[in-house]
């Protein structure tokens, strides 16, 4: 599908960005702050998600019932999320309903952020944080995340703490929303049947008073380096045991990307080696291979879920499989079978205004340029058995790595 990208900056810094997608009918648009949990200093953890909650909760014009209801008025798919590294709040609309959307959600960008809604808001958040708890795969992530970055912002919940969400003051947020969604820190985002010329002048009627004020110092300096060893962390409520060995790993946005990609594909998930050599086996439940990537550090997690007195044979086989793919590489049907499925899912995605749009954000974040469909299924193409062995060779995942160990079981 043949697209086109134009781009425009507001005199007040903000950077506006639009993807023509010929013969689709719908239009999507969405706000990228870039903020989230890793520019978030030790007192402000949880920040950056408590603010993306209270964008829904009212404006100088509106209330929080006015904006639902507005949303479905136009017949709006949308949502919004905070990242790591950036909140987005979306809408996914007719065509002719673009400029409405594109209203709607930029007087969401200046909420009120009345202080009767921000003290419900904070029970809302502290019950999120504490049904957390009982979510085994959610409680792996955040470990895994504290085990690389340590004290790093990037090794913090995104939804913080319940002793930061408890004390955070109504004026901080206020602060960090000044700073934080500045103009210059804010990107508008369309895809699909949309007029540049069009956006671009309902960006300056919306978005043109808004301050350019300075984003603010914030913590996220670089990450230290992944440790070796191994930690622990016993989880007498559940059942199951989950092993990790982590690497060090290309940043998101590298330009191997897609090698590692592959990677992931073949050495776990449906007809995979871990499915085939150690899940099909009886070994554990599941197992394979997890690409976590920031702007400036990735790591690669090899994985295995089962039960806890088998956990040395789950380390054991995925040693195995590591040192298998590293010695003896992946077949050319294997890594053709991977490239057709992803083939598949970026076809589909090309097709889809919504999904273009947060292809556009990954790009802007984390590439600093566009890239059109076609060039994002060429680097699929590029993708070789040397390619991925490369990937390997540069960082490997033989060695003792960074052990990690989730469950009930006081392993290792």
């Amino acid at each position: 599908m043949q697209s086109q990208f134009v781009t425009h900056d507001l005199p007040n810094g903000l950077r506006v960005v639009c993807e023509v997608m010929p013969r689709v009918r719908s239009a999507a648009v969405g706000f990228l702050a870039r903020t989230g949990s890793r520019h978030e200093f030790p007192p402000q953890h949880g920040v950056s998600h408590f603010l993306e909650h209270m964008c829904f909760k009212g404006t100088a014009t509106r209330n929080w019932h006015d904006i639902n209801v507005r949303f479905d008025e136009l017949g709006s798919i949308y949502n919004a999320f905070t990242g790591k590294e950036h909140t987005v709040y979306y809408g996914w609309v007719p065509g002719a309903r673009l400029d409405e959307q594109i209203e709607l959600l930029a007087d969401m960008m200046r909420p009120s952020l009345p202080k009767d809604d921000f003290e419900t808001e904070r029970n809302v958040i502290l019950e999120e944080i504490a049904m957390s708890a009982d979510n085994f795969d959610r409680i792996v992530w955040n470990f895994v995340h504290e085990a690389v970055f340590g004290e790093h912002s990037l090794g913090h919940e995104i939804l913080g703490e319940k002793e930061t969400i408890q004390g955070l003051p109504h004026e901080l947020l206020v602060d960090y929303h000044r700073r934080r969604y500045a103009a210059a820190n804010v990107c508008l985002f369309a895809a699909g049947a949309v007029e540049p010329e069009a956006v671009f002048a309902a960006a300056g009627r919306y978005c043109g008073q808004w301050e350019r004020a300075p984003a603010g110092s914030v913590p996220g300096e670089e990450p230290p380096p992944l440790s070796s060893g191994a930690r622990k962390l016993l989880l007498d409520r559940f059942k199951q045991q989950s092993i990790l060995l982590l690497y060090p790993s290309i940043p998101h946005g590298h330009a191997d990307e897609e090698s590692l990609e592959a990677f992931t594909g073949l050495f776990g998930g449906g007809n995979s080696r871990c499915y085939w050599n150690i899940v099909q086996k009886g070994i554990c439940t599941q197992a394979g291979g997890v690409w976590i990537a920031y702007r400036d550090r990735g790591v690669l997690a090899l994985f295995a879920d089962g039960e806890p007195e088998r956990c040395d044979e789950m380390l054991d086989a995925l040693r195995a499989q590591a040192r298998e793919v590293v010695d003896h590489g992946f077949r050319p049907d294997e890594i053709q079978r991977v490239k057709n499925q992803r083939r598949t899912h970026l076809s589909l995605e090309a097709e889809n205004p919504r999904t273009r749009l947060m292809h556009l954000v990954d790009d802007i974040e984390t590439r600093g340029y566009l890239r059109t469909a076609d060039a994002r299924l060429a680097a699929v193409e590029a993708v070789t058995a040397e390619s991925i062995a490369k990937v390997l060779e540069r960082h490997p995942i033989t060695g003792d790595g960074l052990l990690l160990s989730c469950g009930p079981r006081d392993w290792p």
